[in-house]
């Protein structure tokens, strides 16, 4: 994920890829995020936090819309790129087969589901960020 310093403007690329189960602590004992940077050029500590009770499932039914799949709580970092790597997971539509460790850093994944005798994919993968 890119994000941009809301001070300075500043660009990194440093982030690329947020987990969920770690928090850490914000300076000053202000509780805590899921990722803390420092910026190199102003030296301002930012914050970033997924708010896990918004993350959501893209369904088949979903398919060629954009719809809001998590939400991030933004202190001093706005995100302005996201790519994609490994991690995902996908279930058959039809036959409730389970897809693990789904790599989308191509922005597109195929497989073949045994139970359907069909294949699957996830194809043309693209994203948005929509300021609240």
């Amino acid at each position: 994920m890119g994000l941009k310093c809301g001070n300075c403007g500043e660009v990194s690329e440093k982030w690329q890829y947020l987990r969920l189960m770690d928090s850490a602590p914000l300076k000053g004992g202000r509780g805590s995020a899921t990722m803390v940077q420092k910026c190199k050029l102003c030296s301002r500590e930012s914050s970033i936090d997924i708010l896990s009770q918004t993350i959501k499932p893209y369904n088949a039914e979903d398919s060629e819309k954009f719809k809001t799949i998590v939400e991030f709580e933004c202190r001093g970092l706005e995100p302005v790129d996201f790519q994609p790597q490994a991690g995902f997971a996908a279930e058959g539509a039809e036959s409730g087969t389970p897809f693990n460790d789904i790599n989308l850093l191509e922005k597109d994944w195929n497989d073949y589901d045994e139970k359907t005798k069909e294949s699957v994919g996830i194809y043309e993968v693209t994203h948005k960020f929509v300021k609240c």
